[in-house]
């Protein structure tokens, strides 16, 4: 083995042999090169590995559906009831006092307003002779979800049709229940106003089916 004069190589102090200094040199840039592998390749494993996925599944509640909404079509089957005076003849004034039913169809384009008609068929004073009234609304409403009501005013008109025929005018307020999104019950009440003496009320109760 080759003897060479003492000599410091990177901090390491060799000896008098070459090939012995020469090994441990080597060995100390190896050990070095291996732990800044280790640390490059645990560097890029942790920006692929990403955020740690839970093993747990999070169960959302399903929210409650709207009961009353924009959109929303409804068709009415009613009971109704007609009180007033109609058809003045010399100053005196008849009764349309009666009770019959009828059909109705309205439309919401958005969650508080929309648009209704409807039809109502009564028979006048028992004595066989009928009134119909047919009128068209703009209708707002006001929902309480959680109490499944919605309180409603109604303003239009239409026509009339009994002793004499004519347009008329109207104004009245209203409650709507749901049982659930597709069926509900509801009430109101229109004042009627126009000329021959046309002064009542038409009230309205029955089921009301959404879509």
């Amino acid at each position: 083995m080759e003897k060479i004069n003492d000599y410091r190589v990177d901090n390491f102090l060799c000896g008098s042999y070459y090939t012995a200094c020469q090994y441990t040199i080597n060995q100390h840039y190896m050990n070095k090169t291996l732990t800044l592998l280790a640390v490059v390749i645990a560097t890029v494993a942790t920006s692929f590995a990403g955020e740690a996925v839970s093993s747990k599944k999070v169960v959302v509640a399903p929210q409650a559906e709207d009961l009353f909404r924009a959109g929303e079509f409804d068709i009415d089957a009613f009971a109704a009831g007609a009180a007033g005076n109609y058809n003045v003849k010399s100053g005196k004034s008849s009764s349309v006092n009666g009770f019959g039913g009828g059909l109705g169809a309205s439309y919401f384009f958005s969650k508080y307003f929309g648009v209704g008609i409807d039809d109502t068929l009564t028979s006048l004073n028992g004595n066989g002779k009928t009134y119909d009234s047919a009128q068209g609304d703009i209708i707002a409403r006001l929902p309480f979800e959680s109490l499944h009501l919605a309180p409603y005013a109604l303003v239009g008109g239409g026509a009339t049709w009994g002793t004499k025929s004519q347009g008329d005018g109207n104004v009245g307020v209203g409650l709507d229940y749901r049982f659930n999104r597709t069926i509900g019950i509801f009430a109101d009440s229109r004042y009627l106003y126009g000329n021959n003496g046309l002064n009542e009320s038409l009230t309205r109760a029955g089921l009301r089916f959404a879509f």
